[in-house]
């Protein structure tokens, strides 16, 4: 078995779960949108981002991969539910979630589909990706430095509007 043979081996299981991720992660993303219960909205996005997270491991990197769980599946997450469970939204279907302007926002969906494709057609076109190779402890470093250093500022800025939007769910709950 050649090299070549071996490598093209390991790209068929790989795009079969890409696939079958994509497909789950696209149904969620929809339900997010369209179910009228704001707790299975924050479930449906449990799924998106869980896919978001197997992609990065189909990718290799096991790093981005384990801090999308802990961070978005484990922290965000859970502050979304904090926050509904806080200012007592309606827990059940509620009609007032939904509006009559579905067909505008289908259309606009469709055109940020059409001009992201095209973007990413022309812009990676001919390359293509291996899967199967060596990862090294390098790719971790070079990625919590890289967030740590140059991206230090923007990350401590997300973390305090996260503290922002917990204290005004505590502020909208509390009673008057």
């Amino acid at each position: 078995m050649t090299a070549a043979m071996l490598a093209a081996s390991f790209d068929v299981p790989a795009n079969v779960a890409f696939g079958i991720v994509a497909a789950l992660m696209i149904f969620s993303a929809v339900r997010v949108v369209t179910t009228t219960n704001v707790v299975h909205a924050a479930l449906h996005l449990v799924v998106v981002l869980a896919g978001v997270g197997v992609n990065f491991l189909l990718l290799q990197a096991e790093f981005l991969a384990i801090t999308q769980f802990l961070i978005y599946i484990g922290a965000i997450v859970v502050l979304f539910l904090f926050g509904i469970m806080l200012t007592r939204a309606e827990i059940g279907k509620h009609s007032g979630l939904d509006n009559s302007r579905r067909g505008v926002g289908v259309i606009v969906g469709l055109m940020l589909l059409a001009v992201l494709s095209y973007s990413l057609l022309r812009s990676f076109k001919g390359v293509h990706l291996t899967f199967g190779g060596s990862v090294s402890a390098d790719n971790t470093r070079a990625v919590s430095d890289e967030i740590f250093s140059t991206y230090l500022i923007p990350f401590e800025v997300a973390s305090v509007m996260l503290l922002a939007a917990l204290i005004g769910a505590i502020v909208l709950a509390r009673k008057d």
